[in-house]
């Protein structure tokens, strides 16, 4: 039986038509949520991601502004911006799109958003609300990998989930939120000894490594859920033509773009092992913002209840 596609772009647009309701029934009170979002610079990848975001804002009602200070902006003069949103009343979600230019303290501008405005979930007090299980903001690409999960009917709890990728940003709070499921969870890394062993446990092996086709075949069980958060863009006709042997629709795209994308997980042997998968892309990618949305969204009830 061919393994199951998790479809990410089906359960977004699930998502964000809860979201819109959500918006509908704030804007009954005369609240309009609001997301700020923070461009420092012209890097190309950054730019694509908050277009994108602010289309997904528009798209559910949510007001939204893009903020684009110039690359040469300092640490200070960033914090300045930052306590500025912090004030703002018509603002309740606070972006800063990573990476900051490197002569930028991006720890102490992230640091300076408020918890209350922290839509991305990363501030240490929301970070240690997740930990403890209390209310508040969780990042948003591993809520979103919950979500795949559970809108797809996919058991969690007393499942082994296994997490190679130790981030902040996706593998450790990933790690809580299965947790929290009743997962049974381990984490691995660049270090573990036997990385395919351990990853062949997994009922559930969520990828987020940031190395292209890093996940073979050797490292999924047969019949497990793979979600796979890489998005690597290769342009190497050499890598491509070996990662993407047998499948013609991926090597026609990169014929017709000189560019193709693949996740950390290998695409033929996820296909050919798991029980069911994300795709890269249209898999986990669309759920990041669709989560975005909700955190700016409850965001705006929690302000106004408080």
């Amino acid at each position: 039986m061919p393994a199951r596609i998790l479809n990410g772009n089906r359960i977004r647009d699930q998502i964000l038509i809860e979201v819109e309701e959500g918006v509908k029934a704030l804007a009954a009170g005369g609240v309009r949520p609001g997301l700020a979002a923070v461009l420092v610079g012209d890097d190309p990848a950054s730019q694509i991601y908050v277009r994108n975001k602010i289309k997904a804002c528009e798209r559910v009602g949510i007001y939204s502004e893009s903020i684009t200070p110039p690359a040469t902006s300092t640490t200070e003069e960033l914090l300045a911006l930052v306590e500025d949103l912090n004030q703002r009343h018509d603002i309740d979600g606070i972006l800063v799109q990573l990476p900051l230019p490197g002569h930028v303290d991006s720890a102490r501008v992230l640091l300076a958003v408020s918890p209350q405005k922290d839509v991305d979930g990363f501030h240490p007090f929301n970070v240690g609300a997740l930990v403890t299980k209390r209310p508040g903001p969780t990042p948003c690409t591993p809520s979103g990998l919950i979500q795949i999960l559970k809108r797809s009917e996919i058991s969690i709890a007393g499942k082994r989930a296994v997490i190679v990728g130790r981030s902040d940003i996706v593998g450790k709070p990933a790690a809580l939120l299965l947790l929290h499921e009743n997962a049974t969870v381990t984490i691995c890394h660049s270090r573990t000894e036997d990385l395919p062993g351990v990853a062949r446990e997994a009922d559930i092996l969520v990828a987020a490594i940031g190395r292209p086709a890093f996940v073979t075949r050797d490292f999924i069980k047969p019949g497990a859920t793979v979600l796979d958060v890489g998005i690597n863009r290769l342009t190497d006709r050499g890598q491509v033509e070996t990662i993407c042997a047998g499948l013609p629709k991926k090597l026609e795209g990169f014929r017709a773009t000189g560019a193709v994308l693949v996740g950390d997980v290998h695409p033929k042997d996820v296909a050919e092992v798991a029980g069911a998968y994300t795709p890269v892309p249209g898999g986990v990618g669309p759920l990041t913002i669709a989560m975005l949305m909700v955190n700016t969204v409850e965001a705006a009830r929690q302000r106004r209840a408080s």
